[in-house]
């Protein structure tokens, strides 16, 4: 795939809304499978860095069913290097709704432990301000939906200062 594969997916990943009479109804279909079709393509040797993007184009309150492409990209990656994006993707979870974050952050929680190892200590090294805005963002989860069980509470380990 080439570089622009991930400006590509940012762009289409803002999901054209129902209420939206600004986009032509085919453009906004070309957009969706657009995007499921780079979602698809991504095998997960691209390296932790692919990761970013594919985070960041998680914008839209409703993406009928295109994200689900994208949570199976990510599924794709290896462990460490998923979890390493994950991290490196710290600014984009704490701006994406908290669905698709609540999502992303179950993904590295309930795969093999690898996956969360490699995003605690990676996260370590993201600018604090991020990190304390993460924080929040994990502590909704787990007081509400997405990391709420028992199991999932406490995998995701990220340090307030």
């Amino acid at each position: 795939m080439s570089v622009d594969w991930k400006v590509e997916i940012v762009e289409c990943g803002d999901i054209v809304q129902d209420e939206d009479d600004t986009v032509p109804q085919d453009e906004a279909e070309r957009r969706w499978n657009r995007y499921v079709e780079l979602a698809d393509s991504v095998t997960g040797d691209e390296g932790p860095e692919a990761v970013v993007p594919i985070v960041s184009s998680l914008r839209a309150e409703d993406d009928y069913g295109a994200y689900q492409a994208a949570y199976r990209a990510l599924q794709r990656f290896p462990l460490a290097d998923l979890g390493k994006g994950v991290a490196w993707a710290a600014e984009e979870l704490t701006r994406i709704p908290y669905d698709q974050s609540g999502d992303v952050l179950l993904i590295v929680a309930r795969l093999p432990a690898e996956a969360a190892e490699a995003f605690n200590q990676e996260i370590k090294s993201v600018p604090r301000e991020v990190r304390n805005r993460l924080r929040d963002v994990v502590d909704f989860h787990e007081a509400n939906e997405w990391l709420a069980e028992d199991g999932d509470k406490g995998v995701i380990k990220v340090p307030r200062e």
